[in-house]
């Protein structure tokens, strides 16, 4: 069936690794383009939904499609709980297999995209000053100019040469731009600036 499976997606125009186990899947290299693994429920050495919550714990997101001969509810309940694309029981039909595989890689595309849009929006946050971060920070939060120029005991000017200076660094177009990328770095663990947390919680008044 491995080798079955790996002519049928080499004969659609994919590229191709076949594995003959677990362990020589995590000996190998992670691919670097959209990627989807297909994995059987009942491996030798292992469940095959051991194997998905292992890869899930290691904190790999390749999309994964199952197939076994003798699956149940509860199985597919599991496997599905876990993030599968699809549970395709044996036997299946090929053109089941190529769509459920075809789902996977556009998500598995769609997740890289959307890692390094976060990745260069990290990159951008990075290279503001600390002033320029406390600033973006605290008008994302919706206080006025003046409001900041007090809670940093800095100018209103200075406050605006700031947040020029933080929309061009980080590409925002316009002040929403700005507070969608700030609530979007504040949502990600171990991105939130030292003022982000205790400025939010107490308005200036």
């Amino acid at each position: 069936m491995r080798d079955a499976l790996g002519d049928l997606f080499l004969s659609t125009g994919y590229e191709v690794a076949v594995f003959a186990s677990p362990q020589d899947f995590l000996a190998g290299k992670r691919p670097e383009v959209p990627s989807c693994l297909v994995l059987d429920i009942r491996l030798r050495t292992q469940s095959g939904l051991d194997f998905q919550q292992r890869l899930l714990e290691a904190g790999e997101r390749i999309p994964v499609v199952l197939t076994t001969a003798h699956g149940d509810i509860p199985m597919t309940v599991r496997g599905m709980k876990q993030g599968a694309v699809d549970f395709l029981p044996k036997p299946f039909r090929e053109e089941e297999m190529l769509s459920a595989v075809a789902t996977g890689i556009r998500l598995d595309r769609k997740r890289r995209a959307e890692d390094a849009a976060a990745a260069d929006l990290r990159r951008r946050h990075a290279s503001l000053s600390d002033r320029e971060r406390q600033v973006m920070a605290l008008v994302a939060a919706g206080l006025l100019n003046k409001q900041v120029a007090g809670r940093l005991k800095i100018s209103e000017v200075t406050v605006k040469i700031h947040r020029g200076k933080a929309m061009r660094k980080m590409g925002a177009r316009s002040l929403p731009d700005l507070v969608r990328m700030e609530e979007q770095l504040s949502s990600e663990e171990g991105t939130a600036s030292p003022l982000r947390r205790d400025e939010l919680h107490h308005p200036f008044v």
